[in-house]
Protein backbone atom coordinates (compact mmCIF):
# COMPACT_ATOMS: atom_id res chain seq x y z
CA UNK A 1 0.00 0.00 0.00
CA UNK A 2 1.64 3.51 -1.11
CA UNK A 3 1.01 5.95 1.68
CA UNK A 4 0.18 9.65 1.01
CA UNK A 5 1.03 12.67 3.08
CA UNK A 6 -2.26 12.51 4.21
CA UNK A 7 -2.46 9.07 4.62
CA UNK A 8 1.08 9.68 6.96
CA UNK A 9 -0.19 12.35 8.49
CA UNK A 10 -3.74 11.00 9.71
CA UNK A 11 -2.10 7.54 11.05
CA UNK A 12 0.10 9.62 13.03
CA UNK A 13 -2.66 11.99 14.62
CA UNK A 14 -3.73 8.15 15.44
CA UNK A 15 -1.00 7.16 16.79
CA UNK A 16 -0.48 10.18 19.05
CA UNK A 17 -4.12 9.88 19.60
CA UNK A 18 -3.56 6.42 21.27
CA UNK A 19 -0.29 6.63 22.83
CA UNK A 20 1.69 9.61 22.98
CA UNK A 21 -0.92 12.05 24.56
CA UNK A 22 0.79 11.52 28.27
CA UNK A 23 4.01 12.24 26.36
CA UNK A 24 2.96 15.80 25.62
CA UNK A 25 1.89 16.66 28.56
CA UNK A 26 4.66 19.09 30.10
CA UNK A 27 4.36 21.09 32.68
CA UNK A 28 0.28 19.82 33.34
CA UNK A 29 0.08 16.18 33.80
CA UNK A 30 -2.28 13.71 31.94
CA UNK A 31 -3.35 11.00 34.76
CA UNK A 32 -3.06 7.45 33.94
CA UNK A 33 -5.79 4.70 32.81
CA UNK A 34 -7.10 2.64 35.25
CA UNK A 35 -5.53 -0.84 34.97
CA UNK A 36 -6.89 -3.22 33.10
CA UNK A 37 -8.41 -4.04 29.49
CA UNK A 38 -9.29 -0.73 27.36
CA UNK A 39 -11.38 -1.19 24.06
CA UNK A 40 -10.62 2.14 22.33
CA UNK A 41 -12.60 2.83 19.17
CA UNK A 42 -11.15 5.07 16.28
CA UNK A 43 -13.16 7.07 13.71
CA UNK A 44 -10.81 8.89 11.94
CA UNK A 45 -14.41 9.80 9.12
CA UNK A 46 -13.49 9.16 5.19
CA UNK A 47 -9.91 9.26 5.53
CA UNK A 48 -10.00 5.84 7.00
CA UNK A 49 -12.21 3.23 8.01
CA UNK A 50 -13.21 2.91 11.81
CA UNK A 51 -11.53 0.58 14.15
CA UNK A 52 -11.51 -0.88 16.97
CA UNK A 53 -8.81 -1.72 19.66
CA UNK A 54 -8.45 -3.32 23.15
CA UNK A 55 -5.24 -2.58 25.32
CA UNK A 56 -4.00 -4.13 28.24
CA UNK A 57 -2.45 -1.93 30.71
CA UNK A 58 -1.04 -2.07 34.46
CA UNK A 59 0.48 1.24 36.62
CA UNK A 60 3.02 1.41 34.66
CA UNK A 61 1.91 1.96 31.25
CA UNK A 62 0.90 4.97 30.30
CA UNK A 63 4.19 6.63 31.95
CA UNK A 64 6.47 3.68 29.79
CA UNK A 65 4.22 5.08 26.87
CA UNK A 66 5.32 8.27 27.69
CA UNK A 67 8.51 7.83 28.23
CA UNK A 68 9.02 5.46 24.90
CA UNK A 69 7.19 8.65 22.76
CA UNK A 70 8.14 11.51 24.15
CA UNK A 71 10.90 12.02 22.22
CA UNK A 72 9.84 11.78 18.85
CA UNK A 73 6.97 14.01 19.96
CA UNK A 74 9.46 16.85 20.84
CA UNK A 75 11.47 16.56 17.43
CA UNK A 76 8.29 16.51 15.39
CA UNK A 77 6.41 19.14 17.28
CA UNK A 78 7.61 22.69 17.41
CA UNK A 79 4.66 23.40 19.72
CA UNK A 80 2.90 21.62 22.22
CA UNK A 81 0.96 22.84 24.70
CA UNK A 82 -1.87 21.41 27.38
CA UNK A 83 -3.91 22.81 29.87
CA UNK A 84 -6.37 21.33 32.02
CA UNK A 85 -10.09 21.86 31.53
CA UNK A 86 -12.83 21.47 33.75
CA UNK A 87 -13.69 18.03 32.17
CA UNK A 88 -10.23 16.74 30.95
CA UNK A 89 -7.26 18.22 28.30
CA UNK A 90 -6.62 20.58 25.73
CA UNK A 91 -3.70 20.00 23.61
CA UNK A 92 -2.55 22.44 21.00
CA UNK A 93 0.17 21.06 18.80
CA UNK A 94 2.00 22.39 15.81
CA UNK A 95 4.12 19.36 14.22
CA UNK A 96 6.00 18.11 11.18
CA UNK A 97 5.95 14.66 9.15
CA UNK A 98 7.72 14.04 6.22
CA UNK A 99 8.03 17.83 5.19
CA UNK A 100 3.77 17.93 5.87
CA UNK A 101 3.33 20.61 9.15
CA UNK A 102 -0.32 20.38 10.64
CA UNK A 103 -1.58 22.18 13.37
CA UNK A 104 -3.64 20.35 16.16
CA UNK A 105 -6.26 20.58 19.06
CA UNK A 106 -7.20 17.80 20.94
CA UNK A 107 -9.63 18.04 23.61
CA UNK A 108 -9.49 14.97 25.82
CA UNK A 109 -12.83 14.83 28.56
CA UNK A 110 -13.39 11.35 31.20
CA UNK A 111 -12.34 9.88 34.35
CA UNK A 112 -9.70 7.77 32.83
CA UNK A 113 -11.31 5.18 35.24
CA UNK A 114 -14.38 4.18 32.99
CA UNK A 115 -14.26 5.97 29.59
CA UNK A 116 -12.48 8.83 28.31
CA UNK A 117 -13.01 10.62 24.68
CA UNK A 118 -10.59 11.80 22.12
CA UNK A 119 -11.11 14.34 19.82
CA UNK A 120 -8.24 15.60 17.29
CA UNK A 121 -8.96 18.50 15.09
CA UNK A 122 -5.99 18.60 12.41
CA UNK A 123 -5.30 21.19 9.49
CA UNK A 124 -2.39 20.85 7.19
CA UNK A 125 -0.34 23.30 5.83
CA UNK A 126 -2.50 23.09 2.41
CA UNK A 127 -1.34 19.92 1.35
CA UNK A 128 -3.68 17.41 3.37
CA UNK A 129 -7.50 18.36 4.02
CA UNK A 130 -8.89 19.15 7.55
CA UNK A 131 -9.48 16.23 9.63
CA UNK A 132 -11.40 14.99 12.93
CA UNK A 133 -10.52 11.86 14.60
CA UNK A 134 -12.50 10.81 17.26
CA UNK A 135 -11.62 8.01 20.04
CA UNK A 136 -13.82 6.28 21.79
CA UNK A 137 -12.30 4.31 25.23
CA UNK A 138 -13.99 2.31 27.94
CA UNK A 139 -12.85 0.19 30.25
CA UNK A 140 -13.72 -3.25 30.30
CA UNK A 141 -12.03 -5.05 33.42
CA UNK A 142 -9.40 -7.36 33.75
CA UNK A 143 -7.29 -8.02 30.92
CA UNK A 144 -7.59 -11.46 29.09
CA UNK A 145 -5.75 -14.18 30.78
CA UNK A 146 -3.58 -14.81 27.96
CA UNK A 147 -2.59 -10.87 27.78
CA UNK A 148 -0.11 -8.91 29.64
CA UNK A 149 0.85 -5.57 30.41
CA UNK A 150 0.94 -2.98 27.13
CA UNK A 151 -0.34 -5.84 24.79
CA UNK A 152 -2.48 -3.88 21.63
CA UNK A 153 -4.88 -5.70 19.61
CA UNK A 154 -5.47 -4.50 16.48
CA UNK A 155 -8.48 -5.06 14.22
CA UNK A 156 -7.54 -8.60 12.44
CA UNK A 157 -6.60 -10.02 15.85
CA UNK A 158 -2.90 -8.25 15.19
CA UNK A 159 -1.15 -8.14 18.44
CA UNK A 160 1.64 -6.18 19.51
CA UNK A 161 3.31 -4.64 22.72
CA UNK A 162 3.97 -1.37 24.05
CA UNK A 163 6.53 -2.48 25.93
CA UNK A 164 8.23 -4.59 23.47
CA UNK A 165 8.46 -2.18 20.85
CA UNK A 166 10.21 -0.23 23.57
CA UNK A 167 12.80 -2.81 23.85
CA UNK A 168 13.68 -3.25 20.11
CA UNK A 169 13.76 0.94 20.26
CA UNK A 170 17.35 0.17 22.63
CA UNK A 171 18.48 -2.11 20.54
CA UNK A 172 18.77 0.24 17.33
CA UNK A 173 21.65 1.18 16.11
CA UNK A 174 21.90 5.35 16.89
CA UNK A 175 21.94 8.02 14.22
Amino acid sequence: MTRTPSSRVMALTICVGMFALPALAGPVEMPNRKPGLWEIKVNAGAQMPAMTMQQCTDATTDKDMAASFSPMAKDMCSKQDMQKTATGFVIDATCTVGGTTSVSRTEINGDFNSAYTVKVSTKGDGKLPESVTMMDAKWLGACKADQKAGDIVMPGGMKMNIKDMQAMQGMAPKK
